[in-house]
């Protein structure tokens, strides 16, 4: 599903990812761990064809370089920082970005009560809590049913509470058949959701458990 063929992505003379190369296979759930600037996110950013980088990645056997919008079809990505239009509604939220997804046909009652914000549709976002922006975060994502949901601390400003429920909610995603990648540093969230763990150190691969 995800191929990461001796990726490497420099800022001037600095290796932020170091010949990487690892294989994401369909229901596979990876996590990249190691400290802040291990390289982790901008792993990710790589694998979305936001970075330019030397080696190769292919998404579903799409070219992230040469077919990147193609690939990018195949992800859904939920970032650590999330940047909504507070004044919008939830279901506004969920059209708008349908559209710009591409995506004709959506029931937002169903979408939203994938992530257990049945009931919501109508707040506004300045209205939702942390854990309810990121469940928000996780439905548009969810648009158009990709194979693949890639996901950077996702949890990372959330509390105790709402990183459980959140992680629960991955968990079932997660079995239901979706190559899952995500960045952490907080181990509950890889026990709970890896099979596999790729951990990173100054951009190198320096295991695999």
């Amino acid at each position: 599903m995800i191929s990461i063929r001796h990726v490497t992505k420099r800022f001037g003379r600095t290796a932020a990812v170091n010949d990487v190369s690892l294989d994401i296979e369909p229901g596979d759930a990876v996590a990249l761990w190691g400290t802040n600037g291990a390289g982790k996110t901008t792993l990710i950013r790589c694998v979305l064809g936001l970075f330019r980088f030397q080696g190769q990645i292919r998404v579903d056997d799409f070219d992230v370089a040469r077919q990147g919008k193609l690939a990018r079809a195949r992800i859904g990505y939920v970032p650590q920082e999330l940047g909504f239009y507070d004044d919008l509604g939830v279901a506004e939220a969920v059209a708008l970005f349908a559209r710009l997804k591409g995506v004709r046909s959506v029931y937002t009652p169903d979408i939203l009560g994938r992530v257990g914000l049945t009931g919501h549709e109508h707040k506004r976002i300045r209205e939702l809590s942390g854990g309810m922006k990121q469940r928000l975060a996780l439905a548009i994502a969810l648009l158009g049913d990709p194979p693949v949901l890639v996901l950077d601390e996702v949890t990372a400003s959330l509390d105790a509470c709402g990183r459980e429920e959140f992680v629960s909610l991955l968990s079932g995603l997660a079995r239901g058949g979706r190559s899952l990648l995500f960045a952490s540093h907080r181990i509950e969230e890889v026990t709970a959701l890896a099979q596999r763990v790729i951990t990173l150190d100054k951009g190198k691969v320096t295991a695999e458990i």
